[in-house]
């Protein structure tokens, strides 16, 4: 090599003999985390139709309501009409809401019934309008008929399949080239476009909405599926509910424990499950960490933790997971036993290749999934929180 009296450092790369120094690791910045896709886990089975569809059930209703506004002696009526008739039996033990007074049904004639006030050497109290009275159990006879018999009915609940699809196209000579990093461009290609088609998959199982018509789909109309915060319906709680106080208004209230219990309250009063996975945003995430602000202490120690991983109250332990696809003004409350997000079978995230048209590799990742949402009232969503 000819002597050229310069020094490296000052040639730089203009020099032929100064390789370029490129790192073969290439960083992506782009958010494709799917926590809530990782925390479910995969399902146990295939949807087998683009319309989705499955079973509930629920038992007879142990509680029913006072239907009545001609009371005249709350404290020694015997006769008062109830929203729902058929849910009472003769025989029935039955305690109005707050109060520590046993009655029992005498008969029942929709929509009245007539009950024994002051049962067992219990003392009768005052009853009202609206008050909730709950079923402790029928006293049945010994040897007596055989009572009416009560069914519920199986309700058919469904979903459609939604279809992700991202589109590959590589040409020949970028196959042929050495490239930086990759051994080979259409796999690499591959991986990308299936990061992407997870994270919107995550999206579309919280924040997806199903078409108002023809929703099955159509060669017009695009098949989508409704989502985690689209199917609750039960179950939407905003500052103020039940006996929190209103703040300023929607969407001025922070989120506080109470307002977190108070709602976990309210699902596990009319579900059998409990939720074990509460997931948030960045917002309420730090607004759930602050509830253990009152608790922290320090020690002797070069690391500061300031995180709430798992919130552990009286209606269940829940896992607190961070995605960012949560609304900034919503927690959502999940029993994850009852949810599964399930492929269309045969159709799991896949690369189908292509014919193509010129020099080049053409080709699709594609995968079909919807979302098995059951018992949408074992599941809730606190929103219109604050999000500063």
């Amino acid at each position: 090599m000819a002597f050229t009296g310069k020094a490296t450092y000052s040639a730089g790369s203009m020099l032929p003999e100064i390789a370029e120094d490129v790192g073969d690791i290439i960083g992506i910045v782009s958010p494709f985390e799917t926590p809530l896709l990782d925390h479910l886990g995969d399902p146990r089975r295939e949807a087998r139709s683009t319309v989705h569809e499955w079973l509930e059930d629920q038992l007879h209703p142990n509680t029913d309501t006072i239907d009545d506004s001609t009371i005249t002696n709350p404290t020694t009526e015997v006769a008062f009409d109830v929203s729902n008739a058929s849910r009472f039996e003769t025989g029935d033990l039955v305690r109005p809401e707050g109060s520590g007074e046993v009655m029992i049904i005498v008969t029942v004639t929709a929509p009245t019934i007539l009950v024994s006030r002051g049962y067992g050497g219990t003392t009768a109290e005052a009853i009202s309008n609206g008050q909730t009275l709950t079923i402790l159990g029928n006293a049945a006879l010994e040897g007596g008929p055989r009572p009416t018999t009560a069914v519920t009915n199986r309700v058919r609940k469904s979903n459609f399949t939604q279809i992700f699809t991202s589109g590959i196209e590589v040409s020949g000579s970028q196959q042929a080239v050495r490239t930086i990093g990759i051994d080979d461009e259409v796999d690499y290609q591959k991986q990308e476009r299936i990061r992407e088609l997870l994270r919107d998959l995550e999206n579309c199982v919280i924040n997806g909405v199903a078409s108002a018509s023809d929703p099955q789909g159509t060669s017009s109309v695009r098949r989508s599926m409704n989502g985690i915060l689209a199917t609750i319906q039960t179950n939407l709680y905003t500052p103020g509910f039940g006996e929190m106080p209103v703040g300023g208004g929607a969407g001025s209230d922070e989120l506080t424990e109470e307002l977190l219990n108070a709602a976990l309250r309210e699902i596990w009063e009319q579900s059998s499950g409990s939720v074990d996975t509460i997931l948030v945003n960045g917002v309420q995430k730090r607004m759930v960490n602050g509830f253990a602000g009152g608790a922290r202490t320090y020690g002797d120690t070069e690391t500061f933790k300031d995180l709430v991983s798992v919130y552990e109250s009286d209606f269940g332990v829940a896992r607190v997971l961070l995605s960012r696809w949560v609304p900034n003004d919503s927690v959502i409350l999940l029993d994850s036993t009852r949810l599964d997000v399930m492929p269309l079978n045969g159709r799991t995230f896949h690369y189908k290749p292509l014919a193509s048209d010129g020099d080049s590799e053409v080709g699709q990742v594609i995968g079909e999934y919807t979302l098995e949402m059951r018992n949408e009232n074992a599941h809730g969503v606190l929103s219109a929180l604050a999000t500063s």
